[in-house]
């Protein structure tokens, strides 16, 4: 799979705002999107001009994929699986794209940042229902149990979690961070998802 190397910061200036795929750093006065805010590689000009319907669909597209960390193959593919979904096709795509197991760490404050937690998942940490789960991509259900693997708890980075406040999470999820341990309560739904997407328009633009 391909891998994004360069600068993460620059994904949210082409998005034109806010990712926060670097995690605590988003949110203090260091983030660089604050100092530029403009387009990469573009004079402040360029911004003023007028963007097409399809430009409009397709950077929502991008937002999309970049605030998840999938590409375009795999991000195809959660459509076409929400397409067949019995629903909303839009809100069916983010509620697959929020059973990821690298979201779900990152949900429960495990991860800073996804690609943390994408790189905990890779590396072992965790298991589903008693499975060492490796995948990142692994979709979680209903009553599945999320948690760091035994021979891990003692870690350096997990003695850290344990003595963490939990803070606000969302209501399909639970995690306790003294047995670092979390619960799928219920399927995520479209009120859970906090991300300012427009799913509709990702629709629009592969359904042409």
């Amino acid at each position: 799979m391909a891998v994004y190397r360069e600068a993460k910061c620059k994904l949210c200036r082409r998005e034109g705002g806010k990712l926060f795929l670097k995690g605590d750093k988003c949110y203090g006065d260091k983030c660089p999107y604050n100092k530029r805010p403009t387009p990469p590689g573009k004079a402040p000009s360029a911004m003023r001009k007028k963007v097409s319907e399809y430009g409009l669909q397709l950077r929502e597209k991008q937002k999309t994929k970049r605030i998840y960390g999938v590409q375009e193959g795999q991000f195809h593919h959660y459509y076409e699986l929400a397409d067949r979904m019995k629903g909303i096709t839009g809100e069916n795509m983010l509620q697959l794209l929020e059973r990821r197991l690298d979201n779900v760490i990152y949900r429960m404050g495990v991860g800073v940042s996804r690609t943390q937690a994408r790189q905990l998942v890779n590396h072992a940490h965790f298991t589903v229902n008693g499975k060492t789960v490796t995948v990142p991509s692994y979709s979680v259900k209903p009553g599945d149990v999320i948690a760091v693997k035994e021979t891990r708890k003692n870690n350096k980075f997990f003695e850290q979690i344990k003595t963490m406040k939990v803070g606000t999470m969302p209501k399909w999820l639970e995690f306790d961070p003294e047995k670092l341990e979390g619960k799928i309560l219920a399927m995520p739904t479209r009120e859970d998802i906090d991300s300012q997407i427009s799913e509709h328009m990702i629709v629009e633009l592969y359904s042409k």
